[in-house]
């Protein structure tokens, strides 16, 4: 068993010679590698790594938490230990993660989830966590629902417009946030019923079976927020074998800016599209190579920050995106986004507009 838990790897980058001094960033990533989102979070990681000449190996761990804990137990007490750790604190593993890293001499910084408010409390500030870089969440679950009511016709009198959402994870903070968002611009829209929300666990399969069932009891559904790509796909299918048309009878919405998802905003299936948050391992690369190079994140920002990234993405810029994906390194210049030598008025650039320059 614990070879299997040790064995989902990946490999990327190039071997440095002893001369190179590449620095050795390790990716914990908590997807798999048949998530579309995940797989281009990694590419984009490793385009960042190649420019900015860094050693960078992703492990997936195929949404198993324990395995996240084998993954970081070997790289931690290993005898081949990288010089930073990246991970996610999803589903709560950060805890056990610190806890491993004590005494090890490598570095720890969180993407997409960092330290809830009570695990900071009592795990207190340490010098080997470097930082956190995190997406606008909340404020996403409560702009993509926004954008749904828009779009959608006014309510006709005396009847409320019908909402089904599906989420992640109930032990997720991406997930947690974003249904906090969706349920702040529903207590905007009084016109606006939600009839249920299930967790689908982030797939297309568990959304899909229930929502056969959910469209059957709630047959005048026309809204549907959903926390990620995949369980939206997973909704319009069974919406679509009721005989609904996604896009024209019943609005649907997602996170992720797969190609898939893209294409669903470009042909009309989705209504609203979210994105942008795959970009955050790449540009925590940029922080970390900062760091190598000397950099004090304090002077520079902050060390944990919370980053605007996920923003609406409308049929232009899908197309755009599309397009994007056939260029090896985003059309990023990695190096140049480098606060070494500015002056501490220097704010790094991460956002999706510097993808679309």
């Amino acid at each position: 068993m614990l070879k299997f838990l040790c064995g989902v790897l990946l490999t990327l980058g190039s071997v440095f010679g002893p001369c190179a001094q590449a620095a050795s960033v390790l990716f914990l990533s908590p997807g798999s590698t048949n998530e579309a989102f995940w797989v281009s979070y990694g590419q984009f990681m490793q385009a960042a790594a190649t420019d900015l000449g860094m050693d960078l190996r992703i492990l997936y761990s195929q949404r198993m938490p324990e395995l996240t804990i084998a993954q970081a137990r070997t790289a931690l007490q290993g005898p081949d230990r990288p010089d930073y750790l990246v991970f996610a604190n999803e589903q709560y593993v950060a805890p056990q993660i610190l806890r491993l890293a004590q005494g090890s001499g490598v570095k720890l910084f969180m993407v997409n989830a960092s330290l809830t408010d009570n695990q900071l409390s009592l795990l207190g500030d340490r010098p080997d966590r470097l930082g956190s870089l995190v997406p606008n969440d909340e404020e996403g679950g409560y702009l993509m629902l926004n954008e749904l009511i828009r779009q959608h016709p006014p309510a006709v009198p005396g009847q409320s417009i019908e909402l089904l959402a599906f989420s992640g994870l109930k032990i997720t903070p991406s997930a947690q946030l974003r249904e906090k968002g969706m349920l702040r611009a529903l207590a905007e829209h009084p016109q606006v019923r939600l009839r249920q929300l299930v967790y689908s666990g982030w797939t297309r399969e568990r959304a899909y079976e229930q929502a056969k069932m959910l469209f059957r009891r709630y047959p005048q559904v026309s809204l549907v927020w959903s926390a990620n790509d995949e369980m939206a796909f997973g909704a319009m299918q069974a919406y679509a074998e009721t005989g609904g048309r996604p896009g024209v009878d019943a609005l649907f919405s997602a996170f992720n800016t797969s190609p898939a998802a893209l294409k669903a905003i470009v042909d009309g299936r989705l209504s609203v599209l979210l994105g942008g948050h795959f970009t955050l391992g790449g540009w925590a690369l940029v922080e970390l190579h900062d760091i190598d190079q000397g950099v004090e994140l304090n002077q520079y920002g902050g060390r944990d920050r919370l980053i605007p990234l996920l923003q609406l993405i409308d049929k232009a810029q899908a197309k755009r995106m599309l397009a994007m994906g056939d260029s090896p390194d985003f059309g990023v210049d990695f190096r140049h986004l480098s606060a070494k030598g500015r002056p501490t008025s220097y704010r790094y650039p991460f956002s999706l507009q510097t993808l679309m320059r």
